[in-house]
């Protein structure tokens, strides 16, 4: 069954993100909107807002990360988890929650903020996959050609994401991406703390034979 749950998400959201571009009414039943979660108890939005995304481009964008880095971490998890690849799916959907926790805390008494896409649940994979594989090279989306060991990709990206929350240039949930990316580097390194052993023990032995 490898790679059966990745695809699946991909399928999905692809399939419920295209109707919703033109159909407000689903979309709102399906939009993160910490005011409705809160007072309405309307839990289900906490991962449902994941299926959703703003236009082609921000869907594009996701399922590509999640087609690129899903299928590693669902092999992963069913060589190492009672539950097999299905861990997975439990990890995607927990993420996409735990990304939504800054907005809870934020936003939680403003009926006019939401928010949508699986960005949190993305992010929380990417970093999963950085702290089983520190030393592998990751490219830069916005410089070509540049590629740079995972973990240190890990840091700029957390840095630029901070940045950019606290500046306010965009609508994007930045804190969503923090949250997400958090979520993955925990659930990883508890799921087997060997992983978190090996993570520091890479990154160390790469510091000391840099600066020697």
């Amino acid at each position: 069954m490898y790679l059966t749950i990745t695809f699946g998400i991909i399928l999905i959201t692809c399939i419920i993100s295209w109707v919703s571009f033109n159909n407000y009414n689903l979309k709102s039943k399906l939009i993160l909107s910490p005011s409705r979660v809160l007072n309405q108890k309307e839990i289900w939005l906490l991962f449902t807002h994941a299926f959703i995304h703003a236009d082609f481009l921000h869907l594009f964008f996701n399922m590509y990360v999640l087609y690129m880095f899903g299928p590693y971490l669902e092999i992963y998890f069913n060589n190492h988890a009672a539950l097999g690849e299905f861990t997975f799916l439990i990890f995607y959907v927990s993420a996409a929650m735990f990304a939504t926790i800054p907005s809870l805390y934020k936003h939680g008494n403003n009926p006019n903020y939401l928010s949508l896409g699986a960005s949190g649940a993305v992010s929380a994979i990417v970093f999963s996959y950085i702290v089983l594989n520190p030393l592998k090279e990751l490219g830069i989306v916005l410089l070509p050609g540049i590629w740079i060991p995972g973990f240190i990709f890990g840091i700029l990206y957390i840095l630029a994401e901070n940045y950019m929350a606290k500046k306010k240039y965009t609508n994007i949930a930045h804190d969503a991406h923090i949250s997400g990316s958090i979520f993955g580097i925990l659930f990883i390194m508890f799921f087997d703390f060997n992983n978190a052993k090996y993570f520091f023990e890479a990154i160390t032995n790469y510091a000391f034979n840099y600066f020697n």
